[in-house]
């Protein structure tokens, strides 16, 4: 039984998903290769080479895919997946971008952001906003799998000792043309990683005032996030977006900040280790699921909560 693993990364840096990824593979079968497809990414490569359990590296290294275009990267998997019976990638944009169009393509079912893994043909994922378990069994050939990240640990990093494998690429497809990309840039954590996440909801009243999010982020060393109603107040980027159509995190500290706690936002942040609520709304469903709640104005706790911290 042989698993092939798309590698996340930035053409220089492996993704700390990928990682997770690797353990929701070890536990379906023990022959794992990892994919890594991008353009001048032979650091990646080496990364994956470190990992243990990891047979070999598949290198893809071409200009056509150093933006990632979807139709370019699936192509090559398909191309590769005669040779394997399940496939991952982390349950990310990229990887929510690239596995449906591969499924599609295969004519097999995707099975989407699992938290388990039951056997190599059974896995279980969240439905309904995370308020109940699927348990999905497939009698596919090839079974196209995305995995949440945030549900497995990450395997070690070191140790490992695979191959690394050059392979042509499939070419151009010409389906699709990249044609720029605007990031914002931050020495805050990247938001699915971050050990610590505080988040602000509607309850901000105004974008501006996400500066006293930001200014204890710092102090912490958090990422800041956000509700979707807030996102869709425009008050940040919806890179911020924490819940079910956002990103899902499972930070040791989640802090949330004038947010009511719509299901779809608990959907993911619920499995944080510890979760803070600060809300001045007494029957706000965000307590639910609190570990620690303070009822109070967020426009004095904030302030005084960064008077506190060093």
């Amino acid at each position: 039984m042989s698993i092939l693993i798309i590698a996340e990364h930035d053409n220089q840096n492996l993704s700390a998903a990928t990682l997770n990824t690797v353990t929701a593979a070890s536990e379906i079968g023990k022959e794992i290769n990892v994919l890594v497809v991008g353009h001048n990414c032979s650091n990646v490569s080496k990364q994956c080479s470190q990992i243990p359990n990891v047979k070999s590296i598949l290198e893809a290294n071409s200009e056509e895919y150093k933006n990632f275009v979807a139709e370019n990267v699936s192509k090559l998997i398909i191309d590769l997946s005669k040779d394997y019976s399940h496939i991952l990638a982390p349950s990310s944009t990229t990887g929510k971008n690239i596995m449906p169009r591969v499924a599609a393509l295969l004519d097999v079912m995707q099975i989407s952001d699992i938290i388990k893994v039951v056997d190599d043909e059974t896995f279980q994922r969240p439905i309904y906003a995370g308020n109940a378990l699927s348990t999905v069994k497939s009698n596919d050939k090839i079974k196209i799998i995305t995995v949440r990240s945030t549900a497995f640990e990450a395997s070690e990093n070191t140790g490992g000792s695979a191959e690394i494998k050059s392979i042509n690429g499939s070419g151009d497809t010409d389906l699709s043309k990249f044609l720029k990309s605007e990031l914002s840039s931050s020495e805050r954590p990247e938001l699915t990683s971050a050990k610590i996440v505080i988040s602000g909801g509607r309850g901000m009243q105004d974008g501006s005032n996400f500066g006293m999010l930001e200014k204890v982020a710092d102090k912490l060393g958090a990422a800041v996030g956000a509700s979707r109603a807030a996102v869709d107040a425009g008050f940040v980027p919806n890179d911020y977006q924490v819940g079910q159509t956002g990103k899902v995190v499972a930070p040791n500290l989640y802090i949330a900040v004038g947010i009511s706690g719509a299901i779809q936002h608990l959907a993911g942040m619920k499995d944080s280790k510890v979760i803070v609520a600060i809300n001045k709304d007494e029957d706000a469903p965000i307590f639910q699921v609190a570990d620690y709640g303070v009822v109070t104005d967020l426009f004095d706790a904030v302030p005084e909560l960064d008077s506190k911290i060093n």
